[in-house]
């Protein structure tokens, strides 16, 4: 196999940059950083709360800059992950 046909397969993997696929990989940073995903890079679950509250106030300084310029979908969906990640920060800090 070529590395240009390896190449392309990477290229058509990868999935298409959307709104709400940042979202996503924000939100997944998140959920690595409270201890409720396994971190892909070493299968482990690691708490830094730190970062998953930096991620979460990225979340919400992007929410206030695009206020306005959103779909319904896009807006709900920003929305429904910054209350489920809020709650689940108060939850994971509460049991610290």
């Amino acid at each position: 196999m070529s590395s240009k046909k390896t190449d392309k397969d990477k290229k058509e993997a990868i999935e298409k940059a959307t709104f709400i696929s940042i979202i996503m990989r924000m939100a997944t940073g998140a959920y690595i950083s409270l201890g409720l995903v396994e971190d892909p890079t070493t299968g482990n679950k690691n708490k830094d709360l730190e970062i998953a509250k930096y991620l979460i106030d990225s979340l919400r300084v992007l929410k206030e800059k695009t206020k306005g310029n959103l779909d319904k979908e896009e807006e709900g969906y920003l929305n429904n992950i910054i209350q489920d990640l809020e709650l689940k920060y108060v939850k994971e800090k509460e049991s610290k």
